[in-house]
């Protein structure tokens, strides 16, 4: 038990310290993530580029992101509660290397154009009860 509580203190504290490696970055909201923005992990290290957005834009929910995997260029999905801040360069996750390797690939939907030059995709089975 007290090697879980460690693993878990050690990856709160990567995270509060990537969150800080970015505090000079302007934090933008969701819709205003910036095409193709690094995707970094919780220690710092590049996931990928955020390719899309899940989520949806006139009901103002947000689900995540596709990311293109910078190992192996695979597009997968980050869901919106492993996003911990999203800036004009940045997109910072939780996530450990472990949990990174695991993430689901994602599942193509609905496409909705979005003025950043990116795609912004809807679930169909999103909606107004799957709020996060």
């Amino acid at each position: 038990m007290f090697s879980s509580y460690r693993s878990v203190s050690s990856a709160f504290m990567s995270l509060s310290i990537v969150v800080t490696m970015f505090e000079d970055e302007a934090p933008v909201a969701w819709i205003a993530m910036p095409y193709r923005a690094t995707v970094v992990a919780a220690d710092g290290s590049e996931i990928g580029t955020a390719e899309s957005l899940l989520g949806d834009e006139n009901e103002d929910i947000f689900h995540g992101i596709v990311v293109k995997r910078r190992e192996g260029g695979k597009l997968v999905e980050i869901p919106a509660e492993r996003i911990k801040k999203i800036t004009d360069k940045h997109v910072v996750t939780d996530l450990t290397g472990d949990q990174v390797s695991t993430l689901q690939p994602y599942r193509e939907s609905h496409w909705f154009h979005i003025g950043w030059g990116g795609l912004f995709r809807k679930h169909p089975e999103w909606d107004k009860t799957s709020r996060t």
